[in-house]
């Protein structure tokens, strides 16, 4: 039986106890080497996943960022048309302006020259009616004249007209009336409204009357044409 002491012995139940050591010393390794692989492998998928779900927002985002730039180029586009459109049609309208402006001064100019005349209507209508009224006045003053004269009333009815009544044209019946309405127009003219009984040259008295404006003359001649009419309305 070998010694303990034998150095032989003590060497190869060191290099047994070596060989044995650095078995477990292996087989511990060993295992840590595997739990370190797995976490390893586990921390690795976990940011792997973190990472695609990161990836995959960020894609939905860049998608809808995409669609909204898509929308705003499209919107630019339409109104980059709209404004070449608006650009070709304003030389189109700043001509239809400038024709209204000038059909617009050409109104006013009209307007003024209107009102212009309308208030040279006005005075000359003005004027004209205070002559007429003037003329009137006159008859007026001078009817008593012509009452006593001429056996002629003179009476101023509505419109601005005069009547005239002659009387003692037929003896036998001194109060039967002869009678013409007078008025006097915008022109300042006189005309012959109306005459009882009818006169053949009333009408070319009335025209005298307007040539020569001469009034009493001419309510002279139509008293003398009453007389005639009925010396020859009862000689028949």
């Amino acid at each position: 039986m070998a010694s303990i002491k034998d150095p032989d012995v003590v060497e190869q139940f060191s290099s047994k106890l070596e060989e044995i050591r650095t078995k477990l010393l292996k087989q511990a390794m060993g295992e840590a080497m595997n739990e370190a692989t797995a976490q390893f492998c586990q921390g690795h998928k976990q940011y792997m996943k973190s990472v695609l779900d990161t990836c995959v927002k960020k894609c939905k985002e860049d998608e809808t960022m995409f669609e909204t730039i898509q929308a705003y180029s499209e919107d630019l586009k339409a109104k980059h048309s709209v404004m070449k459109e608006k650009n070709a049609e304003c030389p189109e309208i700043s001509e239809e302006i400038e024709d209204k402006e000038r059909h617009k001064e050409l109104l006013i100019e009209k307007i003024e020259k209107l009102k212009q005349e309308q208030v040279k209507s006005r005075e000359l209508l003005h004027s004209q009616n205070k002559a007429n009224k003037d003329r009137l006045k006159n008859l007026n003053k001078t009817k008593d004249i012509f009452q006593e004269r001429l056996s002629l009333e003179i009476r101023k009815i509505q419109g601005e007209k005069l009547q005239f009544i002659f009387r003692n044209i037929n003896h036998e019946n001194p109060e039967s009336a002869y009678t013409f309405l007078l008025r006097i127009n915008e022109d300042g003219v006189y005309q012959i409204v109306s005459c009882d009984p009818q006169l053949v040259q009333m009408g070319y008295l009335e025209r005298r009357l307007q040539e020569t404006n001469n009034f009493s003359a001419f309510l002279a001649n139509v008293r003398k044409e009453f007389v005639a009419l009925h010396n020859a309305t009862k000689t028949a």
